[in-house]
């Protein structure tokens, strides 16, 4: 018989950035040598190079909390920053840009990047977006599983938390996370099926290694997944969040419930499972309307607002959340619910710029500035 074994819960946060020209506010769509060796200068291999070569990404290491994890993320941040302004350029942590347009953009000459753009096409070089992804240590191979099954239903919570994505092309897309449509053209993403054991899981991707579709898993982009790398639960939904105690409100939130639906499990109870397309359903609402909007309540058959979701998901996790020690990170969901996400940051920046006579371009600009600051900012401790 085979014994789940408790999960250590680690944690391990991924950010993508876009790199921006601090004089025009545009993407910096081709970086000289120089820019990225004072980035590896910062950073060495925590510093990574994206498919686009206006983007780049950091990797915590494994954090035994949430806060440790946030501390790294302030540092990674101004280390970068501090190098990137030599160069001119500075970070900005959204998942698009205001006004940048995605066919000016250079891909990166990289083996895998090359191999992507040639299987992809157009979608590839589209993908002009950035993401947050939260790795939680689960050791259990079926453990990670079977709660993979049961917190996809909290996936659209998450991702209202998290919106960046507002704009695309210098318009407002009425989305409060574009980013999610343009990265549905990618092939093998949305909701992981459901699968019995982590043995069905592995047949189910070595039909496609076998067929020589994708060559491991890391090609399967999933809202969330089995790491390929790492004995963890990766969860990729969400935006990338501007604030860096917002990216901890988030991670505190996911580890919260994989700890909350592991502790039901030890009363021999789960989470009751839903069909694909009724949490798409509501993944579709978070990425229109984010925290501002309603959710479907499946248990009681109608819709709810965020809020009072947010609030009956505080009072459920606070448990798990004082056993991992991550309260003051899950309270901040209270703050990004009351003042908005980044999306709605940014919206309100921008309309209220063209109300004091901006033109478009101009408001447009005063929403990077926004986005610089706010990437940059250190949060009040």
């Amino acid at each position: 018989m085979h014994v789940i074994t408790r999960p250590a819960l680690s944690i391990g946060i991924e950010e993508e950035y876009l790199l921006v020209d601090r004089e025009t506010r545009n993407l910096v769509s081709n970086p000289d040598v120089a820019l990225w060796e004072s980035a590896h200068e910062a950073l060495g291999a925590k510093a990574m190079p994206e498919f686009l070569r206006a983007q780049l990404e950091v990797a915590t290491g494994v954090h035994s909390s949430v806060a440790d994890a946030g501390k790294e993320l302030v540092e990674m941040r101004a280390s970068l920053n501090n190098a990137l302004e030599k160069h001119g350029a500075a970070l900005m942590a959204a998942s698009t840009h205001p006004f940048a347009l995605w066919w000016e953009q250079q891909p990166t000459d990289k083996d895998r990047y090359n191999v992507m753009a040639e299987d992809l096409g157009m979608i590839a070089r589209r993908m002009v977006i950035c993401g947050m992804h939260v790795h939680a240590g689960i050791e259990d191979a079926d453990l990670r599983i079977d709660l993979m099954n049961q917190v996809r239903y909290m996936l659209p919570h998450l991702l209202s938390l998290s919106t960046s994505s507002p704009f695309w092309g210098s318009r407002l897309t009425g989305l409060k996370s574009y980013r999610i449509s343009t990265f549905r053209a990618m092939p093998r993403t949305g909701l992981p099926d459901e699968f019995v054991s982590w043995s069905e899981y592995q047949r189910h991707v070595d039909v496609l290694v076998r067929a020589r579709i994708i060559e491991d898993s890391s090609k399967i982009w999933w809202d969330i997944r089995p790491s390929s790398r790492f004995p963890t639960l990766e969860m990729r939904i969400t935006d990338v969040c501007t604030k860096v105690e917002d990216a901890c409100a988030v991670a505190a939130t996911y580890v919260c419930l994989l700890h909350m639906l592991y502790r039901l499990r030890l009363n021999n109870q789960r989470w009751r499972q839903y069909a694909p397309m009724l949490i798409s359903e509501n993944i579709w609402r978070a990425q229109r309307y984010g925290v501002e909007g309603t959710l479907m309540d499946y248990g009681k058959g109608n819709l709810v607002s965020y809020s009072d979701l947010a609030e009956e998901m505080i009072e459920m996790l606070q448990p798990d959340a004082e056993e991992l020690g991550c309260w003051p990170e899950l309270q901040r969901v209270r703050t990004i619910v009351e003042d908005g996400t980044s999306a709605d940051r940014q919206i309100e920046t921008y309309r209220t710029a063209l109300a004091s006579g901006a033109s478009n371009e101009e408001a447009l600009k005063t929403v990077v500035d926004q986005l610089i600051a706010d990437t940059a900012a250190v949060p009040a401790t």
